[in-house]
């Protein structure tokens, strides 16, 4: 989206009074947000979250000069801009019902990332730093992106894991992207930035508030297939976002921890009340596989018990589907690279990522470090 019709949504989220409920509003009543200033009166009546005072305020809005030099710092700090009308626009963000109207980004931001989102305590325990690294970086090795807050603990550890892995991982930010907190993670997020993104719904300036935190992790369960938490305590924050990925259809996953630890408490609550029990990364993918082959948003649905799932109708007579014997084709003794598939068989890469997940759970793959493959019964 080019500067001239940005600065109309960084000038409308700039108006008291009107939030992304408004935005998004105005979004689908005008084709270019520009016509929401020259709009009469009677046009921007009943927009859904728009009240009449901030009505007055869009007709009368006239500090265009701060707009700009708003962009130009953006565009200065190696920022964009990017709304819920981009084909970057992470996919499943767009289904909770508070999504931001556009996020401030720097880095990658990848429409067909496959999340999951890992937080947990920023008081973490050695154990704690050890396991969160270890699934990361393993849940990343298998084509997976690890969403976190980048706040200190379990959330750091999370992007470190996926970073080892030479995997993709995105942070999302309750402050704008040029206030880095905690301030020792300067380096940590410009790795993210080259292996990922660093996302927020807050212009460059904003220092990390309180209040930021809550919303902030909406967008972290928003946009991810489940939220795995590790060492939460009974008022942990991650608590917030396990519920909040509940609320919005996603996995939640605890990993349980000593019942004498405090740490343990909020993650071994959430399995008493449903969450599932991790202990290997496969007890996350065999969950997230199932949505991977349905459009996104749509609720996990459970496996009749003690029945094999119907087969597909493209499914051939092994058990496999016409895209996993394509897969299969690309696959041999040589280790070969996720992008070499990808480039050479032309297809999305999240259906090609969705299917060496598959073959390999199935055990006709092998993974090896850096996302190369190689067929199971040839593994190194």
């Amino acid at each position: 989206m080019h500067d001239d019709e940005l600065r109309y949504w960084i000038a409308l989220k700039s108006i008291p009074g009107i939030g992304n409920a408004a935005i998004l509003s105005l979004a689908v009543r005008f084709p270019s947000l520009a016509e929401a200033f020259s709009a009469s009166p009677s046009q921007l009546s009943g927009i859904a979250g728009l009240a009449g005072e901030s009505a007055a305020s869009i007709r009368c809005f006239n500090s265009w000069n701060r707009i700009d030099r708003e962009l130009e710092r953006i565009h200065e700090a190696g920022m964009a801009v990017v709304t819920c009308r981009d084909e970057r626009y992470p996919a499943r963000l767009l289904n909770i019902y508070d999504r931001p109207a556009f996020l401030y980004v720097r880095g990658d931001l990848n429409k067909e990332d496959i999340c999951i989102a890992v937080v947990g305590s920023r008081q973490a325990s050695a154990y704690g730093k050890y396991t969160t690294e270890r699934i990361s970086r393993e849940l990343a090795m298998r084509g997976v992106t690890i969403v976190s807050g980048m706040a200190r603990g379990i959330d750091s550890c999370a992007h470190r894991g996926a970073l080892s892995a030479r995997g993709r991982t995105i942070a999302v930010l309750g402050s704008g992207l040029d206030i880095i907190y905690p301030p020792e993670n300067h380096k940590l997020s410009a790795a993210i930035v080259q292996q990922g993104a660093l996302i927020s719904e807050y212009p460059p300036g904003t220092h990390p508030l309180p209040f930021h935190f809550p919303a902030r992790n909406r967008m972290i369960s928003g946009m991810s297939y489940g939220v795995v938490v590790v060492e939460a305590g009974e008022k942990s924050g991650s608590l917030i976002t396990a519920r909040l990925a509940a609320d919005q259809g996603r996995d939640v996953f605890a990993i349980p921890g000593s019942i004498d630890s405090a740490r343990a408490r909020g993650t071994n609550s959430l399995i008493k009340q449903g969450a599932k029990l991790v202990d290997s990364v496969d007890d996350i993918l065999e969950d997230i596989l199932p949505q991977l082959e349905r459009p996104p948003g749509l609720p996990t649905l459970p496996l009749t018990a003690g029945k094999e799932p119907p087969a597909s109708p493209n499914q051939t007579s092994g058990g496999l589907n016409v895209t996993d014997e394509m897969i299969m084709k690309f696959l041999s003794a040589r280790k070969i690279h996720a992008d070499e598939i990808i480039s050479s068989s032309g297809l999305p890469p999240g259906d090609v990522l969705s299917c060496l997940i598959t073959l390999e759970l199935k055990g006709i793959v092998e993974q090896h470090p850096g996302k190369f493959f190689t067929l199971k019964s040839f593994g190194i």
